[in-house]
């Protein structure tokens, strides 16, 4: 394993040596080799059902190429984590984007009483106990003929998306810790052996009383923190100290600018959520897709060993994209060749 530190080389400097190592010689001329990072499927399917083992509302999201009941798929699960009070309608622009990636993608609405009043009607609020359950729910899935994913889910593989309050809960998870004096498990909670890799936006794991960072062992799972600079509700500097917790690689802290706490979703502050009173400056639907792109890519990258999605994540993709900074540590090399979707 070769490993940069970001000190050393910037994420710009390790594209200029990447686009150098990808020359290609044939018979004495030179050919610069080019990747395509954009979704490997344009079509999706879309259905909701019910979780079993707690009777979430979910919607689902897949893949749906022309032979998908023909061709040998094998699409890894990814759960999106929602924030407080934000329903899963929200985020549909970007799990439909996040599914072309090569993805099932689950999100749940998942109600829960509120921690400061907990005889009060239930309310949207993550936990970790619903890793178990989309789990179950999709091996159920898998072998019901009627599901439209019977064929085609890997439930081997788990990849976790958060925002807000349901990144802090997946960020938990990676830690493989309950964490119950911050309202994110509320029974005790052990890392499913399925999981991979997670991508969480607008998230940092902190202790609101002590102004303690949480510290996260990840045991060399994949962590990427995606963040809005100008979010005004889980800030900026909360999520470097996050990235600085977790304690080992790999790791990225992607960092879109003009991006506030809601760049994620369908629309600015969504009803019932704690508003963002900073607007974003950059334009929506280019903020979505962004994040989209990153947080499918890390997932990628990690999960699939996919060569293309490391390379965009670990050296060329900042200074592709004009719209964010990246901080990479200890960047790994794929143990395998890319998948031929991408």
């Amino acid at each position: 394993m070769i490993n940069f530190s970001h000190n050393f080389f910037s994420a710009k400097n390790l594209a200029i040596v990447y686009a150098i190592a990808a020359l290609v010689v044939i018979g004495g001329k030179i050919f610069a080799t080019t990747i395509n990072y954009s979704p490997p499927f344009k079509e999706i399917g879309f259905y909701s059902t019910t979780i079993s083992a707690n009777n979430d509302l979910a919607d689902i999201y897949y893949p749906q190429p022309s032979d998908i009941n023909s061709g040998n798929y094998s699409f890894p699960i990814v759960l999106l984590l929602q924030g407080a009070l934000v329903d899963k309608s929200f985020y549909s622009d970007y799990a439909s984007l996040v599914a072309r990636y090569g993805f099932v993608v689950v999100v749940p609405n998942h109600f829960r009483p509120l921690p400061i009043n907990p005889t009060s009607p239930p309310s949207l609020l993550s936990e970790t106990s619903q890793i178990a359950a989309v789990l179950s729910q999709m091996a159920i899935e898998k072998t019901k003929p009627t599901s439209p994913i019977a064929s085609v889910v890997d439930t081997q593989r788990l990849g976790l998306l958060g925002h807000s309050f349901g990144g802090a809960v997946g960020l938990s998870v990676m830690a493989n810790k309950c964490l119950p004096e911050l309202y994110l498990c509320q029974e005790p909670f052990t890392r499913p052996k399925e999981l991979l890799a997670g991508a969480f936006f607008g998230a940092n794991l902190r202790n609101p009383i002590s102004n303690e960072f949480v510290p996260i062992a990840n045991d060399d799972l994949a962590v990427a923190l995606i963040q809005g600079d100008i979010d005004g509700v889980a800030l900026p500097d909360r999520a470097q100290s996050t990235f600085d917790k977790i304690q080992t690689p790999p790791k990225a802290l992607i960092t879109v600018m003009g991006a506030n706490h809601f760049s994620i979703t369908n629309v600015n502050n969504p009803a019932g959520a704690n508003p963002d009173r900073n607007p974003a400056t950059l334009n929506r639907a280019v903020g979505i897709e962004t994040i989209a792109r990153w947080s499918a890519l890390f997932l990628r990258a990690n999960m699939l060993k996919d060569r293309a999605a490391f390379d965009y994540i670990y050296s060329q993709g900042d200074a592709l994209d004009p719209n964010v900074r990246v901080t990479t540590v200890a960047v790994p090399e794929p143990s395998s060749n890319p998948p031929a979707a991408l």
